[in-house]
C-alpha cells in the first residue's frame, strides 16, 4: 500500500494508535502524552491540524459531539495504515536482531 503520508509520523502513528477508542482532541492529547511516557506533548494546533488531515483522507471520522468538542475515531482504512506500518516498522527492528548488543548500530 503507497501512499504520500507513508511512513507515518511519530505524530500521526501516536494520534491513530489514540483514537482506537473515540476521543476529542484534548483527551486524544492526554492519551498520547500517557502513550509516549511524556516524550510527545502536541500543541492544539498541530493536533488539530493533523486530525483533518487523517480526516480528509479517511482514516479517522467524527462519530459524535461532546457539547463543543468533536470526538473521533479511527476507520477501517486507518486500521489497515497502521498494521501496514506496525509491519514495515515489525521488519526494520528484526534487522537490529542480528547485531550484537555493544556493536554500533
Amino acid at each position: 500500500m503507497k501512499h504520500k503520508l507513508l511512513p507515518l509520523s511519530e505524530t500521526m502513528h501516536y494520534i491513530l494508535l489514540a483514537l482506537r477508542e473515540p476521543l476529542h482532541g484534548y483527551a486524544a492529547m492526554q492519551k498520547i502524552e500517557e502513550m509516549s511516557k511524556g516524550s510527545v506533548i502536541l500543541a492544539a494546533g498541530t493536533l488539530y491540524g493533523a486530525i483533518e488531515n487523517l480526516n480528509k483522507h479517511g482514516w479517522i471520522e467524527c462519530v459524535g459531539d461532546a457539547g463543543r468538542r468533536k470526538i473521533y475515531e479511527i476507520t477501517a482504512e486507518g486500521r489497515d495504515i497502521l498494521k501496514v506500518e506496525q509491519e514495515r516498522l515489525s521488519h526494520i527492528l528484526s534487522l537490529y536482531e542480528g547485531s550484537e548488543p555493544n556493536e554500533e548500530v
